[in-house]
């Protein structure tokens, strides 16, 4: 095949619309790693592949899928990441319309350096588990804390200190979307 042809073969969803159709209560999220899965992947948008960038320790796994909103940054220098709530896994790469309920806001140091690394929270819009639930809260406490456990132990893992300032609902996950969405534009 002709080198030309061959060099732009792969896709690159970071490029896609962060919205579906301009409408900030969907988002498009793209999945890196997927419930259950021990191993971590990140899109690398270079060589337009997805990665693996670590394994978890036995025992611990994703409790949900998670990826990225296309065509954002976040402080950390990443899209702004998405944890996704929905019946069943995807898989790296997939592309989900969400709705976000949510947002953890998290601050991570490494070394001296404290980093803003919030995660929104969000529905897939065709499950039907959690599809009554339209914030944060109405998940209840405890299951908000184990998300919240699990981003500090996560992070412990790879030497990094997670702190959880706040959860937040709906309204501020979408400024943190529009934030993420200004800071790409303008790079």
């Amino acid at each position: 095949m002709a080198k030309s042809r061959t060099r732009n073969a792969l896709a690159n969803p970071s490029r896609l619309s962060p919205l579906e159709d301009g409408d900030e209560q969907i988002i498009q999220v793209v999945i890196e790693t997927p419930k259950g899965s021990r191993n971590k992947y990140a899109f690398d948008a270079e060589a337009r592949v997805f990665c693996l960038s670590k394994v978890l320790p036995a025992g611990m796994a994703f409790p949900y899928d998670f990826g990225f909103i296309p065509s954002t940054l976040a402080d950390d220098g990443d899209p702004v990441d998405v944890l996704v709530l929905m019946d069943e896994p995807a898989f790296p790469g997939c592309v989900l319309q969400c709705r976000p309920i949510g947002v953890i806001e998290g601050e991570q140091k490494e070394g001296k350096k404290n980093t803003r690394n919030d995660r929104i929270v969000a529905v897939e819009r065709a499950n039907h588990s959690y599809a009554p639930i339209k914030h944060v809260n109405d998940l209840g406490k405890r299951f908000v804390k184990e998300l919240e456990e699990f981003f500090v132990n996560y992070h412990d893992l790879s030497g990094k200190r997670y702190r959880v300032l706040d959860v937040r609902g709906p309204g501020a996950a979408r400024r943190c979307l529009r934030k993420g969405i200004r800071q790409r534009r303008r790079r």
